[in-house]
């Protein structure tokens, strides 16, 4: 048999898709199709793509199995990812049945299996012959223990199209949702913590384009912090659709809140002006919803009485993905999609801290703190909002800073850290140390300051953001290790 130098992935759409009306379904497979051409021609225009009524169909070569493997797995609309291997002009049992056996015999040595097989075409045998002709020839002709129709462990999975025989060798789970841009576009609250980022990320496999707004409170290590995971958000769930990230300064705002406002009120008129001020960042891009990461009962915002109070701000749909969710649920899935790491790193920042909050707060009295407020405060802050797209916090970063990416470290002088968040580390001609980007801010304050430092990390997004937080911060001689193959 000759050596497979190409993988092929099928995909299996979420099945909320499946049972959309005819139209609608075309629509969402067509939105993934392009999606996934958009993600993949990224990676290499050469990988083959090909839509059907109820799959997608990808073949790659080898070498980027891997690499596409992981980009279906958490690309929105897609509920399973099965490897196969493609055999054409299957149109015996004969040919099939040894095919198979050949196929499967190292990984059934030993082992009880099952045949499962599914047809599509016509033919002159149907599903069941298949599995059982091709069940008795490769007990008979491998090492395979026995058959075993309950228990085996093996399933030799087959769909046969036509005359196409795919031999299904292993089965990923997707994240599922609706393939991104079938549910409109939304802007989402961002503070980079948890909730936030967890609701971000469930509007995303929900089919919705989700821009990110960021209420800049005074902290620059802060919007550091909530920039770069973001930028993590979009790159590893959204990178099909281009995405913006806006900043609003919003110091002004709290000092006139605190002017102006009773204590007991101060929280929920801060919630109250970020809608009011994401109402006109979204009216001017277009766009029907915000996001935020509410969950109800959480904080003393958050009960039913005094969210009422903070939407009655606006006029625009506010959704919150995580109203019903606990917090352990919350922190769960944000370990799952991989931003824990960022939000327990996230750092401090002063916000507006009501004494003895309302948790009941009343309508009228809302109206009458409100009437204080001096709003042209809000409307120069809206107008000194910076937009960006998204994949350009990089360049914005380096732009705005003085920030030097260095490509030769000096042995005799010159640090190394990898911030990266896995155990692996980048060997240099230089001493190379190992210090986590959520253990930077207070692990660095502990190195000798005399050293200079280059921080590494694989795109260099992070390196950036937190090199410039270290020079504004500490005053520290720090720098981008970028190594000249990257």
């Amino acid at each position: 048999m000759q050596h497979q130098t190409t993988q092929k992935f099928i995909v299996k759409l979420f099945p909320e898709i499946m049972v959309k009306g005819a139209s609608a379904k075309r629509q969402m497979i067509d939105r993934l199709y392009q999606n996934l051409r958009t993600l993949l021609h990224a990676i290499d225009e050469a990988i083959a793509i090909k839509k059907f009524s109820d799959k997608i169909e990808i073949v790659v070569d080898n070498t980027l199995a891997d690499t596409v493997r992981d980009l279906l797995m958490r690309t929105p609309g897609i509920e399973q990812i099965l490897e196969a291997i493609q055999f054409d002009e299957m149109d015996t049992l004969d040919r099939i049945k040894r095919t198979v056996a050949e196929t499967m015999r190292e990984r059934l040595a030993g082992k009880s299996f099952v045949v499962r097989a599914k047809r599509t075409g016509t033919h002159p045998f149907n599903s069941m012959q298949i599995e059982r002709v091709v069940g008795g020839y490769t007990l008979a002709h491998t090492q395979a223990r026995k058959v075993d129709l309950h228990n085996p462990d093996v399933v030799v999975y087959l769909e046969l199209v036509n005359r196409q025989l795919n031999i299904v060798t292993a089965r990923h789970k997707g994240i599922g949702g609706f393939p991104l841009g079938t549910q409109g576009e939304a802007i989402s609250l961002m503070s980079g913590g948890f909730d936030s980022t967890v609701a971000s990320y469930l509007s995303m496999r929900r089919g919705i384009v989700t821009h990110f707004l960021f209420f800049n409170l005074g902290g620059a290590a802060h919007e550091i912090g909530v920039k770069q995971v973001a930028w993590y958000l979009w790159n590893r769930f959204g990178a099909s659709h281009r995405v913006r990230f806006v900043t609003v300064p919003f110091e002004e705002v709290v000092t006139e809140i605190f002017r102006s406002v009773s204590p007991s009120y101060m929280g929920v008129m801060l919630k109250r002006l970020m809608l009011q001020a994401a109402e006109k960042i979204a009216d001017e891009m277009g766009i029907d919803a915000l996001i935020t990461g509410e969950s109800v009962a959480q904080v003393s915002s958050q009960t039913l009485r005094n969210l009422a109070l903070i939407d009655e701000a606006t006029h625009k749909l506010v959704l919150r993905p995580l109203a019903m969710t606990d917090k352990p649920d919350i922190i769960a899935l944000a370990e799952e999609i991989g931003t824990k790491c960022f939000a327990e790193s996230m750092p401090e920042y002063c916000g507006v801290i009501s004494k003895n909050p309302v948790t009941h707060g009343s309508f009228k009295r809302m109206q009458q703190e409100a009437s204080h407020f001096d709003y042209s405060v809000l409307d120069r802050a809206v107008e000194n909002a910076e937009s960006i797209p998204i994949d350009e916090i990089v360049r914005n970063i380096t732009e705005n800073s003085a920030v030097e990416v260095v490509h030769t470290p000096d042995p005799t002088h010159d640090i190394v850290i990898d911030i990266r968040p896995d155990e692996a580390c980048i060997e240099t001609p230089c001493e190379t140390i190992k210090i986590p980007f959520y253990d930077l801010k207070t692990a660095f304050k502990k190195l000798p300051k005399e050293k200079r430092y280059l921080l590494y990390c694989d795109k260099g997004v992070m390196s950036r953001l937190h090199a410039q937080y270290l020079k504004d911060a500490e005053g520290a001689d720090v720098k981008v290790y970028r190594p000249k193959s990257d």
